[in-house]
């Protein structure tokens, strides 16, 4: 029976982590036997692994990684593994580099500039796989590249590279070590190879597998809006980062109670924009009308519910949110960026919309004066097509190769 290893910086409440989900789920495990190791050993999501899924840490905490709690835990275990590895003392000039590059930049980030610690203070396996798969940039990837014996290693990309803050010599150029690269859309592909040309050869697209079935049947499960609201609910689900702009879609939100617009946005996901994002909702005087609920364990009764979905980033891969949306049903209006532009057609089956207060505003605006439009964009989001686990064929490939 052959082996796979998929490797993981932490298994919280997000999109990647979702579809890795679904993934796991779709192996067959009369054919494969699967492991997962998570760097950080952290995460909620681990109670979703399927059974067939052995994992790897001999210590797990279930903290969601994106609590107050749950972050201070990540960084003082990473602190505590470093000065006992030695790593954080070793990896000094690396992270001076690293830190510099990307001031340079403008894209500081002290979670990607310790990924590769994360990776350097992760446990170690004799075992040889015959496919390791890192399953997200940054830690994961390391670890795979650097410490993982395997007959072939895949990595996957799930966001635009430049746009989130990426360059080689953060990676240390490990994606040159890789048999196989998927990147989850066309545009995460191009803007990855425009850093790494070298890879075009073997660099391929492999989308997020969907389950239509399961997402319909949880979506009738108890749950939902609790608050009685009998107005025009607008959603939006995912993490609490700059890269979501949820400033903007509050800023958007104040001009629509200004013109009069009856609704009220509600907000699933959880992050370390919370108290900022609050600050802002207060001060626009938004406390009943801009709602961040946190993360849930079953956000489809809510999409289910919801009048209209939003999804206005900065950039993304390709969207666990707006897949999920589709299958329900919703109207949709996303921001005009990189992934969201694969995953809906403008006045086809959503809007798309420019990323301003003033945009998000008169996106919205069309979609709740005009009911038929809005519920003809809804039947034309559900028919959008969704990847079946037939994409597996393409980890497979590598293996059989």
């Amino acid at each position: 029976m052959k082996k796979i290893l998929f490797v993981m910086n932490t298994l919280g409440r997000a999109g990647a982590e979702m579809a890795l989900m679904e993934l796991l789920a779709n192996i067959n495990p009369e054919e494969y036997e699967v492991s997962c190791y998570v760097l950080a050993g952290q995460g909620e999501l681990v109670h979703m692994l399927p059974e067939h899924v052995r994992l790897l840490n001999r210590d797990y905490d279930d903290t969601p990684v994106l609590s107050d709690e749950g972050k201070k835990k990540l960084i003082r275990n990473l602190v505590k593994k470093g000065l006992k590895s030695g790593a954080l003392f070793y990896r000094i000039p690396y992270l001076v580099r690293g830190a510099c590059v990307m001031l340079a930049k403008g894209t500081f980030s002290l979670n990607k500039l310790t990924r590769r610690l994360l990776a350097d203070t992760a446990e170690r396996f004799d075992e040889t796989y015959d496919l390791a798969v890192a399953y997200l940039e940054g830690g994961a990837s390391f670890y795979v590249d650097s410490y993982v014996h395997a007959k072939k290693k895949a990595a996957f990309v799930h966001v635009d590279y430049n746009r989130a803050g990426y360059n080689r010599m953060l990676d240390a150029n490990c994606y040159l070590h890789f048999d196989r690269i998927f990147t989850v859309s066309e545009e995460v592909r191009e803007a990855f190879l425009s850093a790494y040309p070298e890879c075009a050869s073997h660099t391929e697209i492999f989308h997020n597998i969907m389950n239509p079935e399961r997402i319909q049947k949880k979506s009738k499960e108890a749950g939902g809006f609790t608050d009685g609201y009998e107005g025009f609910r607008i959603l939006t689900v995912g993490r609490l980062y700059a890269q979501k702009a949820f400033e903007i879609s509050i800023e958007a939100m104040h001009r629509l109670k200004e013109a009069g617009v009856n609704a009220r946005w509600y907000v699933l996901g959880d992050g370390e924009e919370r108290e900022k994002l609050e600050n802002l909702i207060a001060q626009l005087h938004l406390e009943n009308d801009f709602l961040l609920l946190g993360a849930v364990d079953n956000p489809y009764p809510y999409y289910a519910q919801t009048d209209l979905y939003v999804h206005a980033s900065r950039y993304e891969g390709k969207s666990i949110a707006i897949q999920e949306a589709q299958v329900l049903g919703c109207p949709i209006i996303v921001s005009d960026c990189s992934g969201n532009r694969e995953q809906v057609t403008h006045e086809e089956d959503g809007l798309l919309c420019e990323l301003s207060p003033e945009g998000i505003k008169e996106a919205v605006l069309r979609m709740y004066q005009d009911e038929a439009f809005r519920r003809k964009m809804g039947e034309k989001a559900a028919k959008r097509q969704q990847v079946s686990a037939k994409e597996l064929q393409k980890l497979y490939a590598i293996i059989n190769d």
